[in-house]
């Protein structure tokens, strides 16, 4: 199978995008995590105010996989940048330059839209990834670490402010 181009996605892949967000939850044994609602990615996608945006890689005419991404904020560039919320692409297609031609059309888009930084996160045991990202000139911050509220946590927080 030959590579095929990247494409923004189209509202027609968001059973594919949801299958491969599927997939990667599988991967990253995050499942138990999943709440995938196709009605509200098709929103989050392609609604009148879009939260994301997609873009789909191909083999041989085939969706093979996705790089999610989403706009932030710098104060410290005073600039929108991009977060690069998800890429993944199926095992049978691996090793055939996929993810790196995703990364690189997601790099293309910051640029266009003048961001000074295309951020992402990566699991600490996911060396492949590491490897490949750092590869392509990435900095694995050390010192930096996520922090999230979610759940009962996340609703005790906003209460308080009431």
């Amino acid at each position: 199978m030959s590579v095929g181009p990247v494409r923004a996605a189209t509202p027609a892949d968001v059973p594919t995008i949801a299958r491969f967000i599927r997939e990667l939850a599988r991967y990253e044994q995050l499942e138990h995590q999943l709440d995938l609602d196709e009605a509200r990615l098709r929103d989050h996608l392609f609604g009148q105010h879009p939260a994301c945006g997609a873009l789909i890689a191909e083999a041989s005419g085939v969706p093979a996989g996705f790089a999610l991404w989403f706009q932030t904020y710098s104060t410290f560039r005073t600039r929108p940048c991009l977060h690069l919320e998800d890429l993944f692409v199926l095992p049978e297609f691996r090793d055939r330059g996929l993810g790196l031609a995703l990364l690189r059309e997601l790099a293309a888009v910051a640029v266009a839209r003048d961001c000074p930084r295309l951020d992402w996160q990566v699991l600490d045991w996911n060396a492949p990834a590491i490897g490949f990202y750092e590869k392509q000139g990435a900095r694995v911050l050390p010192d930096w670490r996520v922090c999230r509220l979610d759940g009962d946590a996340l609703q005790k927080v906003a209460a308080a402010a009431r």
